[in-house]
């Protein structure tokens, strides 16, 4: 009897640990078995607070296995996105709204940030206004943010592309051109702006705070994606409005995570970023729910054809879905 019972004892502990074994395997397997999800972004201060999502472990949390390639150009960027390469992009409307032609559709599931001071105009001390800068020289890269930037001040103004001379240069050449004379002012973004119109005493004589900027940084993929990715589309949302919720209830300790990724100073990187509207919840209903958005992609489709400048295609097969970010809206609500 004794013996019996001693058997069963050993057979229970067996069972037991083998259960125990089982389920730490099965609890190992779906830690490595994330999700992998591959996205695009630059050196903008407002997609940077992805990175702070992932040195967080925010996306593991969320079932994510997030890789982020760099890019200097933002049209490599989304073109990498359109032709399958990766599955998303961080990259302003106006990029996604110029990208080639393909098969698939470009598609903006979310919107991550709106200027709102981080970009302006940097003018010489002879130039006190917008309205100066009729018959003169202003930087703007053609086909770029910087582009539309100035078209959203001349509009705001009342002057016409055609009664400025636009000339083409990138912000660094801009910058040096201006310091010379050789121009009267400069389209740039922080931290150059308001640093180069004080080394050349003048000042700056607008921002993107003047107005409701089309100046909408987005995530964008294709639309084959929105399918086949749906589920890592909504996961990977979720995961930044975990970022953005830390943003506002934490931010030195997200500022100081993305200056250490990005070796810069956390007081460099909070100054960048503070000219910028947060890709909040209340942010992305009023961009989809509310029509914001589809209202800013024609109007910037107006602008950047009222310029022939600016030397691309503008796509009008644009695709504004919204229904990935209320379902990560939901989800995340009732977290």
């Amino acid at each position: 009897m004794k013996s019996n019972n001693f058997f069963r004892l050993i057979t229970v502990m067996l069972i037991a640990s083998l259960t125990a074994i089982a389920i730490k395997s099965c609890s190992l397997n779906q830690a490595v078995a994330l999700k992998p999800f591959r996205v695009g972004l630059n050196s903008w201060a407002g997609y940077q607070i992805a990175l702070y999502a992932k040195d967080a472990g925010l996306f593991s949390k969320h079932g994510l296995d997030v890789e982020f390639v760099k890019f200097i150009n933002q049209q490599d960027n989304i073109r990498a996105t359109m032709r399958g390469s990766q599955d998303a992009s961080f990259v302003p409307l106006p990029e996604v709204m110029q990208v080639d032609t393909s098969d698939d559709k470009p598609v903006v599931v979310m919107v991550v940030d709106v200027s709102a001071g981080s970009d302006g105009i940097a003018a010489r001390p002879d130039i006190k206004s917008v309205k100066d800068l009729k018959g003169k020289k202003v930087s703007a890269k053609f086909s770029t943010v910087s582009h539309l930037i100035l078209l959203e001040a001349l509009q705001a103004n009342q002057i016409k592309p055609e009664e400025v001379e636009a000339i083409d240069v990138i912000n660094e050449r801009a910058v040096n051109m201006l310091k010379k004379g050789e121009i009267s002012a400069a389209t740039l973004w922080e931290p150059l702006m308001q640093s180069t119109a004080n080394a050349v005493g003048g000042k700056v004589i607008f921002t993107t705070a003047d107005v409701d900027s089309l100046v909408i940084d987005s995530l964008a993929t294709r639309s084959s994606l929105v399918t086949t990715k749906q589920d890592e589309l909504v996961r990977f949302m979720e995961t930044w409005f975990d970022a953005i919720k830390a943003v506002e209830t934490k931010p030195q300790e997200v500022f100081a995570s993305v200056a250490k990724q990005l070796g810069m100073t956390t007081e460099a990187f909070a100054e960048d970023y503070k000219g910028l509207k947060k890709g909040d919840l209340a942010m992305n209903r009023r961009m989809f729910e509310g029509g914001r958005l589809q209202e800013a992609y024609q109007k910037t489709r107006e602008l950047l054809l009222s310029d022939s400048r600016h030397g691309r295609d503008i796509r009008n097969d644009i695709e504004i879905n919204g229904e990935l970010v209320k379902k990560a809206s939901n989800n995340w609500q009732g977290a």
